[in-house]
């Protein structure tokens, strides 16, 4: 059993918590939460660590059984949780790799493209509504707030191990592949002259969404398909990012009628 937070595992937590480069050179990320745990595909998880009380329970001793396990002591756990009121228990989970390719492929994808979103919350939950709602894939810019940053994971509540995503260096590039492919791509955006509800959603599409404060840069908007419009009543001029979104894929859900 751990017992100290000099150990040289807990500092490994630690760091990978905080850390987005310490991640990316490892490979792993970590994932928090019986949820979390339970859902992430067993080759995928590299290292389990349990707070001694929570291996005390036979409930969550039978969740641990046959695992590669770390009993770590409570006080201990503690400093390795990101969470104020730790569940006990986290893993180390191998960051999944997709290409451009893989995002994009499929009969009728419908895809979201997000440009420099900076909060976690906002990029985990688009991720969770995403799954829900039937997109196929999730294009990221570079400066994209990292997707593995433990607050982004805890928000997609397991959908981070089923929605393939993809972080892009050049985004010019990536408007390039899907006008390629015959993707339309509706961005949404202040200047939009027609609602998101009069368009057609049932071919392929990806819709383009960006910073929370800025917006779409001039040049990724100047180049989708359509501008739409969310309309808005009263003072507000726009909605949260991961509203905005919400509202957009699930216009597209039913008219795909890919609902249940």
């Amino acid at each position: 059993m751990i017992t100290s937070s000099s150990n040289a595992q807990v500092k490994n937590v630690i760091l990978l918590n905080k850390k987005a480069r310490a991640r990316r050179q490892q490979g792993v990320f970590v994932a928090e939460g019986i949820k979390m745990y339970q859902e992430a595909p067993r080759a995928w998880i590299r290292k389990v660590y349990a707070a001694e009380s929570f291996a005390a329970d036979p409930e969550h001793a039978a969740l641990l059984d046959g695992t590669d396990c770390e009993i770590v002591e409570d006080r201990v756990f503690a400093q390795m949780s990101d969470t104020q009121t730790p569940q006990g228990i986290l893993c180390l989970v191998k960051i999944p790799s997709y290409s451009l390719e893989d995002v994009l492929a499929g009969e009728n994808p419908l895809i979201l493209v997000l440009e420099d979103l900076q909060d976690p919350g906002n990029v985990g939950t688009i991720l969770r509504t995403g799954e829900g709602a039937g997109v196929t894939g999730v294009i990221m810019s570079r400066n994209t707030v990292d997707l593995f940053n433990p607050k982004t994971i805890r928000s997609t509540m397991g959908s981070v191990y089923r929605m393939p995503f993809f972080c892009a260096e050049d985004m010019g590039a990536v408007m390039d592949a899907l006008s390629a492919r015959r993707i339309c791509t509706c961005a949404a955006h202040l200047r939009g002259e027609r609602s998101y509800t009069q368009e057609d959603y049932r071919r392929p599409c990806a819709f383009l969404i960006g910073n929370e404060g800025n917006g779409l840069s001039d040049s990724l908007a100047g180049r989708a398909d359509r501008l739409v419009r969310i309309p808005m009543a009263g003072k507000v001029e726009s909605l949260n990012a991961a509203i905005a979104s919400a509202v957009l894929m699930y216009e597209a859900n039913r008219q795909r009628g890919t609902g249940r």
